[in-house]
């Protein structure tokens, strides 16, 4: 396809019409680029829409000469994509368990009980602190990471990395004493 210049001139003068015609040229290539980063088609066609709003709200900062317009409109494709996968609600919709399938762990010990008894640990983790459990439990069985248990239990991260790492040091003495 060749550089539509005429358009993308007209579009920068504020033609609706001519911003139509290269959405037309222009948005299945940028929507197959789009899932290919976040393989999600109600995703990729929000940040597809989000892709288009901002070249036509930036398009005067696009220079013809100084390079393609589609490679222009991948860049912005790109950027808009990687910032979807990295936001905490793509994150917390691609994990395998999500906190509504589990009944309260940490109150009922049913199945932080059943896993720890398995591995034989669970005596001692009966032993340690409420705390301990409660982080032990989402970093190890909720598969939660540090910075995600912090903001879960509304403490700062290094405290929860210093608790996590005295409840460790207190399971693995107690586990070498026997």
């Amino acid at each position: 396809m060749s550089q539509p210049d005429d358009l993308i001139k007209e579009m920068q003068n504020g033609s609706q019409a001519a911003f139509a015609k290269i959405y037309e040229s222009y948005h299945k290539a940028i929507y197959g680029a789009i899932i290919v980063i976040v393989k999600e088609s109600s995703l990729a066609e929000e940040i597809l829409q989000d892709v288009f709003v901002k070249a036509w709200n930036s398009c005067s900062s696009y220079k013809i000469g100084k390079g393609r317009f589609y490679t222009w409109l991948l860049a912005i494709a790109r950027n808009a994509s990687i910032d979807a996968t990295r936001s905490k609600a793509f994150k917390n919709s691609n994990k395998n368990l999500h906190d509504e399938n589990f009944v309260d762990i940490i109150k009922t010990h049913n199945s932080l009980s059943r896993q720890t008894e398995f591995i034989g640990v669970q005596k001692y983790i009966d032993a340690l602190k409420p705390v301990c459990i409660e982080l032990i439990n989402l970093l190890y069985f909720n598969g939660y990471t540090q910075l995600e248990t912090a903001e879960k239990l509304d403490t700062p991260l290094g405290t929860v990395k210093t608790r996590i790492r005295n409840c460790i040091n207190d399971l693995r003495k107690m586990l070498l004493d026997n």
